[in-house]
Parts: structure tokens; C-alpha cells; sequence
């Protein structure tokens, strides 16, 4: 086992230059204080297989049972090994001829003789879980150093980070933005500096893009309860207070959910449009055929969860249809769950994403992480059950001021002391300094 020695001034550094050198899979064997730093010894991941024990030469080896047993040295780990009883002595049988000794430069007989060594042992899964368990012990424990560290060196990055992850924006975006923060900004500065990045990261439309004025052929999708029906709706109306009911068709292929079709009709007899009820792919076409002379055409679907495979099948649907689709994001959802969302809906036909239920959310700061994360553009924001006034054009300035907003201090999801830390080494981001400094 190739073990190596790593010394740094600071354990964050140390551990910086053995994932530079051994991989982020690297098992960290031991750890001290020395004069003007930290020695850290470790070992690649790779290197555990390569565990032979030493053979006894011209004679059989029986079967050993090892266990593992660990040191009481911190961090170290070691075989202790129960030998077999003694095997009985070997038949002699006289050899038939004497072999001459291989050459030095006899490549081929330095071959055979490594072929003939015994196969290394397998190290039980439940030993490298252990050692996995132990890895992640000390790494969120110089997670808690290098927080620590880098508190009292950059307090004003630090505490952005804070107030991102207390707000519910995710490690990665958070670092992400704060890689290239000035170092000389005070709090209130680095904040505005940190809103104008996301605000440049965000894609939204303008007056100028409405969909409404454009038109086209557009259907809401995404899971049950986010609200496409009412939004439907509410799209509908905004179009007919433009352009006239005669110019706009509604369409639906919800006819699972019970009176998903009828509430539709309701919106539709009282806006003056026509509804339409399609089952599949090929009455989809047909159906869209016949209105291809309106204006806008909205198609209301039926809410699934996204791990339903009947969401690629709506996929396919609308992509052999030429239908723009726009993904409903609820603004009340949590970050990974809105990441298989995204994933799951995903495709080259998705023009863009609406966020409802913002009024019901207490951050928005999830959803906006995830549309600009994935690269979404948002093409309005829905919040409240009034048809057509509670949708508007997304108003960057104030999605990004919700977004924000720090947690109060009595708040029980606020984090305190070096849980930031943690939260980012706990993440799979490894060891990151708040200046987006990567371990």
C-alpha cells in the first residue's frame, strides 16, 4: 500500500493537495499537529485492493481468516490476522530433470514468477463502509476547521454564505456566485453584489416576449397540484383581453381526474372560447389541425407525479406535435424535489417555466436556485386563485428581494456556529471556503 505524507500550514490546505493528488475518494489514514502545520498521511482508494499478504514460499498456502482491527492510533487501521493450523508436509516427488536458473534479463520468467503470486485478498464491504464512516468523520471535521478559518479570515463572505443557505439556495449555486466576490465589500455591499449575479444568472422575458402577444400553440405541464387548470386560465384570459375570444382555443387532455374537464369548460363558457377534449398523440394533431387559424392555443394535462413513466409518454406526446411546453414549478416546493421536476420534464420542446403558489411560500429562494440552475427562463409568476389578475411578467428585482430575505434569528431553520461548514462538506462539495476555493 502506497502510502503517502502531505504536510500544509493548514488542514484545509493539506487536505486541498491529497485530493489534488490522490482523487476526492482518497482514505485519509492519519492526522497530526507539527511544527508550522498539519502532516496528513493518506493512501488512494485504489491502492486498498492491492493488499497482498506474504506468502509462504514452495508450499501451499491454506485459507486465513482476517479481521480488521483498528489502532489506537487516531486514524490508523490495520490486519490482524488468525493463522491456520499447520499444514502437513508435502509429498516429495524427485524432479524429473534440473532446471536452470532464469537469466537476470529474462523478462518472461520475472513474468511467470509475478503470475504465480496468490491473488490479494478482498477486503470486506463492511470494513470499507467503516472506513468510508471514518473518512466522512474527519472530513466534516476539517469542514469545522476550515469554517472556523475562514470565518475569521473573510467574515463578510462567510456570512453571505449563511444567510444563502438559510434562505434556501443550494451549496452549489451559493459557491457558484461567490467565487469571484471582491474581498474588500462590506456586508450590505456584498450582498448587492452577490443579487446583481443572480440577477445576471436569471433568465426571464419582457413585455416585448410575451407569449401572449406572440401566440402559438402552448401546453402547461408538470405535477399534480401546481395549479395548470387555473393558469390555463388565467393565460387565456390575458389572451382574450387582447386579441378576442374568437382568436384563442382551449384544449384539454386531462380526462382521468374527475371534473378536470368540466372546470376547464367553466373557464372557457365564461371567457367565450371553445374547449376541446383530445385521449392521444393522433386526435392531439387533428385537434390542432383544425384550429391552426387561432391566434393562442393552451392545453390543459393531466398532473403526475414526475417518477411516473407515464411523463415520458406525455413528452413523446407533445414532441411529435410541435407544442411548446411550459413546466409549472410550485414556489413551495423543496430544491431536490424541484430538480426532479426539472429532470423529468426536461426536453428540447420546453420553452420555459411558470412559478406558482408564490404567494403561499415563505422563501421563493429553492425555486429560483433550481430555474437558474437547469437554465430555465421564466415566463411569469402566479400568485393566487384570480382569473386573470393574480399572473404577472416576472419582476426580477422583487423575486430576487424575496429570494434574500435572511431568516430571523429565533428561526429554528437558521443555522448557527460552524453548521454552514458542515452543511457544504455534508453536500458533496467537499472542504469549501466561502471565496468559492474548492477542497
Amino acid at each position: 500500500m502506497n502510502v503517502r505524507k502531505f504536510i500544509a500550514a493548514t488542514a484545509r490546505d493539506a487536505l486541498h493537495k491529497v485530493k489534488e493528488l490522490l482523487g476526492p475518494d482518497a482514505i485519509i489514514l492519519s492526522n497530526r499537529a507539527i511544527p508550522g502545520g498539519v502532516e496528513i498521511m493518506a493512501v488512494a482508494a485504489g491502492e486498498m485492493d492491492k493488499i497482498v499478504p506474504t506468502p509462504v514460499k514452495e508450499m501451499p498456502v491454506p485459507p486465513r481468516d482476517s479481521t480488521f482491527q483498528l489502532s489506537s492510533a487516531p486514524g490508523h487501521a490495520s490486519f490482524k490476522t488468525r493463522e491456520a493450523p499447520p499444514p502437513q508436509a508435502p509429498q516429495y516427488f524427485p524432479p524429473l530433470a534440473p532446471r536452470p536458473a532464469p537469466l537476470k534479463s529474462d523478462r518472461s520468467s520475472s513474468q511467470t514468477q509475478r503470475v504465480d503470486k496468490p491473488q490479494a485478498e478482498i477486503v470486506p464491504a463492511e470494513v470499507m463502509d467503516e472506513i468510508r464512516s471514518l473518512r466522512k468523520m474527519f472530513e466534516q471535521h476539517l469542514a469545522g476547521v476550515a469554517w472556523g478559518e475562514t470565518a475569521r479570515t473573510e467574515p463578510v463572505k462567510t456570512e453571505i454564505l449563511r444567510q444563502m443557505l438559510d434562505a434556501g439556495f443550494s451549496p452549489k449555486l451559493a459557491r457558484d456566485l461567490l467565487a469571484a466576490l471582491p474581498n474588500e465589500l462590506n456586508a450590505a455591499k456584498a450582498l448587492t453584489w452577490v443579487k446583481n449575479a443572480a440577477d445576471r444568472a436569471l433568465l426571464t422575458i419582457d413585455a416585448d416576449n410575451d407569449i401572449v402577444d406572440r401566440g402559438g400553440v402552448f401546453a402547461l405541464v408538470g405535477p399534480t397540484g401546481v395549479g395548470k387548470t387555473t393558469t390555463t386560465a388565467k393565460l387565456a384570459a390575458r389572451c382574450v383581453l387582447r386579441h378576442g375570444a374568437s382568436k384563442v382555443a382551449l384544449v384539454t387532455t386531462d380526462g382521468y381526474r374527475i371534473g378536470a374537464h368540466e372546470q376547464l369548460r367553466i373557464y372557457g363558457r365564461i371567457l367565450g372560447v371553445s374547449v376541446h377534449l383530445v385521449k392521444d398523440a393522433e386526435e392531439l394533431k387533428q385537434t390542432l389541425f383544425d384550429l391552426r387559424h387561432k391566434h393562442m392555443i393552451l392545453v390543459d394535462t393531466m398532473g403526475m407525479s414526475q417518477r411516473d413513466r407515464m411523463v415520458g409518454e406525455q413528452v413523446a406526446m407533445f414532441g411529435n406535435s410541435n407544442v411548446k411546453r411550459l413546466l409549472l414549478l410550485p414556489a413551495t416546493g423543496r430544491g431536490d424535489t424541484l430538480d426532479d421536476v426539472v429532470r423529468a420534464y426536461n426536453g428540447p420542446d420546453l420553452a420555459g417555466c411558470i412559478l406558482s403558489k408564490v404567494d403561499e411560500a415563505a422563501s421563493i429562494a429553492s425555486a429560483l436556485d433550481v430555474i437558474i440552475r437547469h437554465d430555465l427562463r421564466l415566463h411569469y409568476v402566479s400568485n393566487g386563485q384570480r382569473v386573470p389578475e393574480d399572473l404577472h411578467l416576472p419582476n426580477r428585482a422583487y423575486l430576487l428581494h424575496r429570494a434574500f430575505k435572511d431568516v430571523p434569528e429565533a428561526s429554528p431553520h437558521r443555522l448557527d456556529g460552524l453548521e454552514p461548514g458542515l452543511v457544504m462538506a455534508s453536500s458533496g462539495s467537499g472542504l469549501v471556503a466561502a471565496g468559492g476555493r474548492r477542497g
